[in-house]
C-alpha cells in the first residue's frame, strides 16, 4: 500500500494531526481502560455497562497506535471517527454535555482519514 505524495507543508500538517490525536486517544483510552473514577461515572451514566467502556478505551488505545503506523493510520482514523459519532451521539442524546470535544476529534481525525483516503483506495482495490 503506497501512500500518497503530499507537499511538506500538508504532510507536517499530517503528521501534527496524527500525533496530537494519538496522544489525546492514548490518554483517554487508558483513563477509560484503568477505570478513572470519572470514566467509570460516565459510562454509568451512559447507561451501558462498563464493558463498554472497556470496549471503547481498547478501541482508542488500539487506533491511537494504528494512527502512528503510516500503512494503518487511515485505519485508525476510521475506527475513531466511528467512536466519535457514537460519542457525539452520546453526548447529544444522553449526557446533554458540550460536543466541543468529541466534534473537535473527529474533525482531526477526519483530516487524517482524507489525507490518507488513497491509502483506503489503494487497498480496497488490491483486495478485490
Amino acid at each position: 500500500m503506497t501512500a500518497a505524495k503530499h507537499s511538506v507543508p500538508v504532510t507536517a500538517i499530517l503528521w501534527i494531526c496524527q500525533i496530537l490525536a494519538a496522544g489525546v486517544f492514548l490518554y483517554y483510552g487508558f483513563l477509560k481502560l484503568t477505570g478513572s473514577p470519572g470514566m467509570v461515572g460516565l459510562f454509568e451514566e451512559i447507561g451501558f455497562g462498563q464493558w463498554f467502556r472497556y470496549v471503547t478505551g481498547a478501541i482508542e488505545v488500539t487506533s491511537a497506535v494504528l494512527l502512528l503506523i503510516p500503512a494503518w493510520s487511515p485505519f485508525g482514523a476510521a475506527l475513531l471517527a466511528c467512536t466519535m459519532i457514537g460519542g457525539i451521539l452520546a453526548h447529544l442524546l444522553v449526557l446533554h454535555a458540550p460536543l466541543t470535544n468529541p466534534v473537535t476529534m473527529l474533525a482531526l481525525v477526519s483530516v487524517v482519514l482524507w489525507l490518507r483516503r488513497s491509502q483506503i483506495k489503494a487497498f480496497t482495490a488490491s483486495a478485490i
